[in-house]
C-alpha cells in the first residue's frame, strides 16, 4: 500500500518547487508521482502532419521523486507524515502527529 495515491493533496519539500502545493495526477512507478503544477519543464517538439500536431514550445509535467512530498493534513493545512493502521480489518493510512484517517469525512 503506497502512502501518496492519485488525488491527494501534497507539498513539495525539497527542490526547486519547495513550498507549493498540488493535487497528484498520477503514480509514474513505484517511487516517482507527477503533481499539478509541479517540476514544469519546458519541452520543445516538433510539427507532426501525421498527427495533426503542430511544433513548437510546450509545458509539461515532470515526475517527481515520492520522498520529496508530504501529505498535506486538511485538519492543519501542514504536510505531515503518514502511517499505516489496522481499522475494522482494514488497513487505512493515518496521519502520525493526531492519529486521524486519511481522507476521512471530518
Amino acid at each position: 500500500m503506497q502512502r501518496i495515491r492519485k488525488g491527494d493533496e501534497v507539498i513539495v519539500i525539497t527542490g526547486r518547487d519547495k513550498g507549493k502545493r498540488g493535487t497528484v495526477l498520477s503514480r509514474v512507478d513505484d517511487r516517482h508521482v507527477t503533481v499539478e503544477g509541479i517540476n514544469v519543464v519546458k519541452k520543445h517538439t516538433r510539427p507532426n502532419p501525421m498527427t495533426g500536431a503542430t511544433g513548437g514550445i510546450v509545458n509539461k509535467v515532470m515526475p517527481i521523486d515520492q520522498s520529496n512530498v508530504m501529505l498535506v493534513n486538511p485538519a492543519t493545512g501542514k504536510g505531515e507524515r503518514v502511517g499505516f493502521k489496522e481499522v475494522d480489518g482494514k488497513k487505512v493510512r493515518v496521519f502520525k502527529s493526531d492519529g486521524s484517517i486519511v481522507g476521512a469525512k471530518a
